[in-house]
C-alpha cells in the first residue's frame, strides 16, 4: 500500500474522531435555528461528541438534538430527539453550572420550544444568570455568541441589551 495513502487514512480517521470546533459550531448553530438542512448537518457534525468532551460542545449537541425533533416524522421520533437533547443540555448545565454560554444555549432552546413540552422552567433563571455573569466571559467567541443571542432574544428587554453592549 502506498505510504501517502496510509498517512491520509490515519489523518482522516483522527480528524473525524476529534471533537467539533467550537467557533464553527457556534456559527452552524445560528444557521440551524431557521434551516432544516443546517440543523441536520449540525446534528451530524456533533454525533461523535460524548459527555466526556467539552461541556459546551455537549450543550450544543443537546440543543441540536432538540432541534431535530422539529423535523422528525413521527411523534415517537420527535419525543426521543427532544428527550435526548434536553438530557444532554441538563447534563452540561449540571457539569458546569457557572458556564454562561451553556446557560445561553439552554435559554435559546427553552425560549423556542413549544410550551407543551414543559421545558421552559429555566428561562428567567438563565436570563438572570446571563445578566449577572456576562462580564465574566473571557473567551471572545463565546462572548460574541452570547451577545448575539441576547440581541435577538425576546427574553431580554432593550435596557438589558444596552447594559451588555458596552461589555
Amino acid at each position: 500500500m502506498n505510504l501517502k495513502l496510509v498517512f491520509l487514512v490515519i489523518f482522516s480517521a483522527f480528524y473525524m474522531a476529534s471533537p467539533a470546533d467550537l467557533p464553527k459550531v457556534r456559527t452552524a448553530y445560528i444557521e440551524a435555528s431557521e434551516n432544516e438542512a443546517a440543523t441536520k448537518a449540525l446534528h451530524e457534525d456533533l454525533v461523535s461528541v460524548a459527555k466526556t468532551d467539552d461541556k459546551t460542545l455537549v450543550a450544543f449537541k443537546g440543543a441540536a438534538t432538540t432541534m431535530m425533533a422539529k423535523y422528525a416524522k413521527g411523534i415517537r421520533d420527535k419525543k426521543n430527539f427532544f428527550k435526548e437533547g434536553a438530557e444532554l443540555l441538563e447534563f452540561a448545565i449540571t457539569s458546569e453550572p457557572e458556564n454562561v454560554e451553556i446557560r445561553c444555549i439552554r435559554l435559546s432552546v427553552q425560549e423556542n420550544v413549544p410550551k407543551i413540552t414543559g421545558y421552559t422552567k429555566n428561562i428567567d433563571e438563565d436570563k438572570q444568570f446571563i445578566l449577572d455573569n456576562f462580564k465574566s466571559i473571557t473567551n471572545t467567541n463565546s462572548k460574541d455568541f452570547v451577545k448575539g443571542y441576547i440581541s435577538k432574544s425576546e427574553a431580554f428587554n432593550e435596557s438589558e441589551r444596552q447594559l451588555l453592549q458596552g461589555s
